[in-house]
């Protein structure tokens, strides 16, 4: 056979995805494609809460292939339980777990493909790249691997030092101690092997980093792959809720602590705050799974995969390709204009909200309204790489990964993306975030207001006038 042309089943499980976006998503995949790679496309519907009754007449319009099958769930499972469904339908000898809101690229799938066959243990993910909801304008992510923190909350981090030595290296699959779970490609024997998804985990929330840890100490790896990119939507609110109203994230996560973070559990209780320990179900199998597998310890992690971790209370020195901080006022830097963020109609300038009688600009401030003035923390300065700086120090950034977010002042990457802001208009202008794909806004138009995000097509109070210096 062909190494290209193993079969590959997609499952993509969606609830209440609007019907153009999933079809969408769906398009690309077929037009994008090879026959010859592709087994089957499963719909898994976790019982939306509206049946659209024409979509299977309007996939079989675009199914060119006549390999999409469409599942739907009696009663709502969760993300979890779905995709666990899904792969026991599949057949195809390579399961390919994507999200219903993405856009594949131009050749995206051989190589996600070939390292699993070359080697089985290896779970291999795309480079996650930005679609705007308001436009679909799609835009490239920089090569960044997956962490996450001692509250297993995944996070994006730049690459070890030494990673990116010659142009080969941008093009290499490299390793990521762990993966954000929406886009991710494995053998389907080797999925059931592992044990498939934790079932005792409920809805969505923490499976990604149950099923990254599982993957490193039961003897897998997770490689991130440069040449295959696939673009995601990422939603101001995610549908998957729990419907009793539980902290799944929080439980699905006390779970994976106490199977696989062994003597370091006590890291993650006092990081997620937890004065009680909810109730988190039986963890009997999987404790009984982690034996059989014959899976190493977390501290085998810690000092093979993930040493960038950094223990409490524990200062490492790590390799990370972190930008060194250098004072604005010594770097290079080609500074396009200068400017006070005033409101439309108003005097009222952007500033950051610094605490009472401290104006010491700090990582992860937020931004307020205030009186106009010519005060320099009131100054920003635009790049020629669209980062807005206030004060020439920090750089305004917007987390495509948080819902509800707000603005913040953080130190400036250099890598696009969240800290990327387009000036829309002329005179009056609005400030899109590119990866957030939403504007800066404000709810009120008085003093100390909290400056927020917002759709750009919410007009009210996302106007802004630009006061060159």
């Amino acid at each position: 056979m062909n190494e290209l042309s193993s079969p590959v089943s997609i499952i993509m499980c969606f609830y209440n995805e609007h019907h153009i976006t999933l079809l969408r998503s769906i398009n690309t995949i077929l037009r994008r494609t090879s026959r010859e790679q592709l087994k089957e496309i499963i719909l898994v519907d976790d019982s939306s809460d509206k049946v659209n009754s024409n979509l299977k007449e309007e996939i079989s319009k675009i199914d060119k292939y006549k390999i999409v099958k469409i599942y739907r769930n009696n009663k709502r499972e969760g993300l979890i339980r779905s995709r666990v469904y899904g792969a026991r339908q599949a057949t195809g000898e390579i399961l390919l777990f994507l999200d219903s809101h993405i856009e594949v690229n131009q050749n995206w799938l051989p190589p996600l493909i070939l390292p699993i066959l070359a080697n089985r243990t290896r779970v291999t993910v795309p480079i996650i790249d930005l679609i705007n909801p308001d436009t679909f304008d799609y835009t490239s992510s920089p090569l960044v691997r997956g962490g996450f923190n001692w509250g297993l909350h995944f996070k994006w981090e730049n690459l070890p030092k030494d990673t990116l030595k010659s142009g080969e290296d941008y093009t290499k699959p490299f390793k990521s101690p762990a993966m954000a779970g929406g886009l991710f490609a494995i053998d389907r024997e080797y999925f059931k092997h592992l044990g498939e998804y934790d079932m005792g985990m409920s809805i969505w929330g923490g499976e990604n980093i149950e099923l990254s840890l599982r993957i490193w100490q039961c003897g897998g790896q997770i490689l991130i792959i440069p040449c295959s990119r696939i673009g995601h939507i990422f939603r101001k609110r995610r549908p998957y809720g729990s419907p009793d109203g539980k902290d799944t994230m929080l439980i699905n996560s006390l779970r994976a602590a106490l199977v696989w973070l062994d003597d370091y559990k006590g890291y993650f209780l006092n990081t997620s705050g937890i004065e009680k320990i909810p109730e988190y179900g039986n963890i009997d199998d999987r404790l009984k799974l982690r034996n059989e597998l014959k899976c190493k310890n977390f501290q085998w992690y810690l000092k093979n995969v993930y040493p960038e971790l950094e223990i409490p209370g524990q200062r490492k020195n790590t390799d990370a390709l972190k930008p060194e901080f250098v004072p604005w006022n010594m770097r290079k830097r080609n500074y396009l204009k200068s400017f006070y963020i005033k409101l439309h109609n108003t005097n009222l300038c952007v500033t950051a909200n610094y605490k009472e009688g401290i104006h010491i600009l700090k990582k992860g401030t937020k931004l307020k309204l205030s009186k106009c003035s010519s005060n320099k923390n009131q100054q920003w300065y635009q790049t020629d790489k669209l980062e807005l700086i206030l004060g020439r120090l920090l750089c305004l950034e917007l987390s495509p990964s948080k819902i509800n977010n707000s603005p913040v002042l953080n130190k400036c990457h250099e890598s696009g993306g969240d800290q990327q802001w387009k000036i829309k208009g002329n005179l009056t202008v609005s400030l899109y975030n590119i990866a957030a794909g939403t504007c800066l806004a404000v709810n009120k138009s008085e003093k100390n207001a909290l400056l927020v995000s917002s759709l750009c097509s919410n007009a009210y109070m996302n106007r802004w006038d630009l006061v060159l210096l």
